[in-house]
């Protein structure tokens, strides 16, 4: 099987394709014949050597895929070979043959083709835990989302949409018109503008009740502080820590530096909330992710939610896949071909 390995910790270009002997499923498992794996900010986190959850290299990144099953392990399976199916991987995603548990992949809907099925697992169940079962979000209620030009961020906007909430998103200038063809209510420039100032011209000086960001470092400083009484910040990653190719140590010391520790006492007092959300870190909430995901396909297939394809790299593109997705290019998904 092919299989792009991340060498050593460093730029894109620490990535190659190797070759190695097709895995077996064991008892409990489906092996999948890859035909598309998302790309995901974790992946380059790792790739940097920025990633605590990473093996060390050589190590092979990809946390969802869509493909076929061609092998199913020993014992019962509600898998059949030739089934399409979208699957939550941890690892060993930029592939072509992938083996999972069973229990962590989906029948496709048939609407999907396999680059949108790709573009699903990671960032909307990210997506979904947050405003769903954290924030818990409500009809009328307001919903900032950062980075909303990001796999995450088109999945929150969407997904809030649902619930009619309303969405403000942050986003450089060349993605706004964009967002604004896919139904944002409102889209603000969190580079070079000012976001506190933006959030108060828009909700006449209340604040938001739910934020998602996944900025890290001070930026969350701000994000608390644009709260409404009653609000919730959820933080999901920390993308401060890149800048570059390469990891840069003195950046990431500054942003650790810089990142807020919220005071039990001014919680209390602020009427808010703060959550932290890492989706691989609730692997083992196994029944609640299969309830989470599939409730997501029901909304794929009655045509509610829509995959949003940035651009797709083939396999043996990784590294050119990596670049895209660091320089902050992408309105929607990164999707790798096979």
């Amino acid at each position: 099987m092919r299989e792009i390995v991340i060498t050593r910790h460093g730029a894109p270009e620490v990535m190659e394709e190797r070759e190695r002997p097709t895995p077996e499923p064991g008892p409990g498992e489906v092996r999948i014949r890859v035909k598309a794996a998302g790309v995901n900010f974790a992946d380059i986190l790792a790739r940097m050597g920025l990633y605590p959850d990473a093996p060390p290299p050589p190590l092979v990144v990809g946390y969802e895929v869509s493909g076929y099953v061609d092998a199913v392990g020993p014992g019962p399976t509600r898998h059949e070979v030739g089934r399409h199916v979208l699957a939550i991987t941890r690892f060993g995603g930029y592939a072509d043959h992938a083996v999972v548990p069973a229990e962590f992949a989906w029948r496709a809907p048939a609407i999907l083709s396999h680059n949108e099925a790709a573009a699903i697992p990671v960032t909307y169940l990210t997506a979904s835990v947050a405003l769903y079962r954290m924030a818990n979000v409500k009809a009328g209620e307001t919903v900032l989302v950062h980075g909303a030009g990001g796999g995450v961020g088109i999945a929150a906007m969407q997904l809030a949409r649902l619930r009619r909430a309303t969405v403000i998103g942050s986003a450089s200038p060349a993605k706004h018109s964009a967002l604004r063809a896919m139904g944002i209510d409102h889209v603000i420039d969190y580079r070079n503008g000012d976001v506190e100032a933006d959030i108060a011209r828009l909700t006449s000086g209340r604040g938001v009740d739910v934020i998602l960001d996944a900025r890290g470092g001070e930026a969350l400083t701000e994000s608390y502080r644009t709260l409404a009484p009653l609000g919730r910040l959820v933080i999901f990653g920390s993308q401060a820590l890149v800048v570059g190719r390469e990891r840069d140590e003195e950046r990431v010391q500054a942003v650790l530096q810089k990142r807020p520790f919220f005071d039990p006492m001014d919680l209390m007092n602020s009427n808010k909330g703060v959550f932290g959300l890492n989706l691989a870190h609730l692997w083992r909430e196994r029944r609640f992710a299969a309830a989470s995901m599939e409730a997501l396909l029901t909304d794929f297939a009655g045509g509610r939610l829509k995959a949003v394809v940035a651009k797709t790299f083939p396999l043996a593109r990784a590294a050119d896949a990596h670049a895209f997705l660091q320089d902050r290019a992408n309105v929607g998904k990164v999707v790798l071909t096979v």
